[in-house]
């Protein structure tokens, strides 16, 4: 009997894990369809459920519903997902939960990229996502070599490079929006990060890269459960780190820059999604991933219906609602390490 506890302890946490990620995912459906339903103009669930039957005919409604919430709600539901899964995969190579794509300067160097294609090549304005994708792969790759040296207090070491990185990227974001003013009015709202008229072409461009990256991250997240407790443990096992590093880098670079490609450049998802379902299915990536990515597209999902309703008549940008949230966040999680650091 002694033999059998931590087997059914083990079984009891994994259906635990399971079942949570799974009552949060209808949690996602359930506030999608809230979402769905509020706005300037209103429609009942009764409307909204009769409209996905097929059985409501109205010019309005379906402009509304089928032409601009859907795809604008579908499209943060990914971007929110690819965001935070993009943190996850950060913290676990970097090793430090205070990573995420807008704190390491991913973000920046993704709406770097994207900006220099809008300001010197609009004739080539569909290599947007590429470009991001390059621009976060490369801010990544930089963060990652100016703290891989470092031993102690790695945290703020990150945290300090992604600062100085993303301040030196957003100067020179700054200074192509000055120089070229005749397009300061677009840049400037898809760098505050906005899901404002994002029709079922933006959802189109994200969702391949959706698809692919998040399928990635699912695959190697046992093995970044092995690189988690030190290169010497994940080389003995015959794990390739530096293969599985190169790996995590590249994907966390398409999901950040597919999802600043279409969204701008919004920041904390990364950080707050990761870190708030640590709290509820722990440290294994095979559960934290797919968490983290429901998590990621609720955050997104609520921010943005916050942004576009609350206010109204104005709308407000969806990384502002993310920013006053996060940046507390941050905060209080830089203090609760700095104090286990010293514990």
């Amino acid at each position: 009997m002694p033999l059998k506890k931590p087997a059914e302890a083990l079984k009891y946490i994994k259906a635990y894990r399971l079942a949570f990620i799974f009552v949060s995912a209808c949690a996602l459906i359930l506030i999608v369809f809230f979402s769905t339903m509020v706005g300037t103009i209103k429609f009942s669930a009764w409307e909204i459920l009769e409209l996905v039957k097929g059985n409501v005919e109205g010019e309005l409604i379906n402009q509304i519903i089928v032409n601009v919430r859907i795809p604008r709600i579908l499209t943060g539901v990914l971007v929110g997902m690819n965001l935070a899964v993009a943190g996850v995969l950060l913290q676990g190579l970097i090793r430090n939960p205070m990573a995420s794509p807008n704190i390491i300067g991913v973000n920046a160097g993704a709406g770097l990229a994207a900006v220099i294609i809008m300001a010197l090549l609009p004739e080539r304005i569909e290599g947007i996502p590429v470009a991001a994708f390059v621009g976060a792969l490369a801010a990544a790759a930089l963060v990652y070599l100016l703290t891989s040296t470092s031993s102690r207090d790695r945290i703020v070491h990150v945290a300090l490079a992604g600062v100085a990185v993303s301040n030196l990227l957003r100067a020179i974001t700054s200074g192509l929006m000055m120089i070229h003013s005749d397009i300061l009015d677009v840049t400037y709202s898809w760098l505050m990060g906005s899901l404002s008229g994002r029709s079922w072409t933006a959802f189109q461009t994200i969702l391949p890269y959706s698809l692919v990256a998040l399928t990635v991250s699912l695959i190697i997240s046992p093995k970044m459960n092995l690189l988690g407790l030190g290169d010497d443990v994940a080389s003995s096992v015959g794990l390739p780190i530096r293969v599985y590093r190169l790996l995590i880098i590249f994907t966390a670079a398409v999901l950040a820059g597919s999802a600043v490609s279409v969204a701008g450049t919004i920041g904390f998802v990364g950080l707050i999604a990761p870190n708030s379902a640590r709290l509820f299915v722990g440290n294994d990536h095979r559960y934290l991933v797919p968490l983290s990515a429901v998590f990621g597209g609720i955050l997104l999902t609520l921010s943005d219906t916050v942004a576009r309703t609350v206010f109204q008549p104005v709308e407000l940008s969806v990384g502002i609602i993310t920013s006053v949230l996060g940046a507390p966040f941050f905060l209080v999680l830089l203090c609760r390490k700095g104090k286990e650091r010293h514990a």
